[in-house]
């Protein structure tokens, strides 16, 4: 994106109402682990399916590899696909990066883990790890990662200030957070822009750049750290637009 673009994009956010500090108690529905952190002003999308559109549909269009050229994916760098569901990323991250680049893909649903671990079997990706997340925690390894991907899942996170403030660390020198998502309410199974760079740099992040990716589903952000990581009593909570 141009640099005048993206600098029109950030003059805009001030319309969401700012990232104001919001009363908040820890309710006996969250999960204990993430009771240090504020809890987002907005829903949580339910997971419907794990996947968006299908495989042929989106190659067709190719989705993966403009994502993965948007994102600067390179052999020898270590990636890893959030909220991987059935692998669409996963099994073309896995050539992208190389025999010595690795990607680890990770989901909450353990059914989700156990299909995509067939799959990666089934197609002899040697260079793909499976691991199992948590809704408040990605739980990746510090200092391990170039890319980060969050591909149509965003919107499910529910927990996204501790999600967020904890992948952080898992990120090394140059890493980015790459998004993509479409530019609509959380109850259309989308994310609104404004609210996503709020959310981002309430925890410690910046907005690298943005991309029109409607042939992807909506928009492709890139995020990457921002000075020092805020405490999770300092986190001040986005407003829903």
């Amino acid at each position: 994106m141009r640099r005048a673009a993206l600098l029109a994009v950030l003059a805009a956010l001030p319309l969401l109402g700012g990232c104001d500090a919001m009363p908040w108690q820890a309710g006996d529905d969250r999960i204990e682990s993430a009771r240090d952190f504020p809890p987002a002003d907005r829903p949580v999308a339910p997971t419907v399916s794990t996947k968006w559109s299908t495989e042929e549909a989106r190659d067709r269009v190719n989705e993966a590899e403009d994502v993965m050229d948007s994102a600067d994916v390179r052999p020898g760098m270590t990636v890893a696909d959030i909220g991987a569901g059935d692998g669409y990323y996963t099994i073309r991250l896995a050539p992208r990066v190389g025999e010595a680049g690795r990607v680890l893909a990770q989901d909450i649903l353990p059914e989700v883990i156990e299909r995509l671990a067939d799959r990666v079997a089934r197609e002899r990706l040697d260079n793909v790890s499976i691991k199992l997340g948590a809704v408040d925690d990605p739980r990746l390894p510090a200092d391990s990662f170039d890319r980060v991907f969050m591909v149509h899942m965003y919107h499910e996170i529910g927990e996204p200030y501790a999600f967020l403030w904890r992948l952080r660390p898992a990120l090394r020198a140059g890493g980015q957070v790459i998004v993509v998502d479409g530019d609509r309410p959380i109850a259309d199974h989308g994310t609104p822009f404004r609210l996503l760079v709020c959310e981002f740099e309430a925890v410690g992040y910046k907005l690298l750049s943005y991309d029109d990716k409607q042939h992807a589903g909506g928009y492709l952000a890139r995020f990457v750290p921002d000075g020092k990581r805020p405490s999770p009593e300092d986190i001040k909570v986005c407003k829903n637009p």
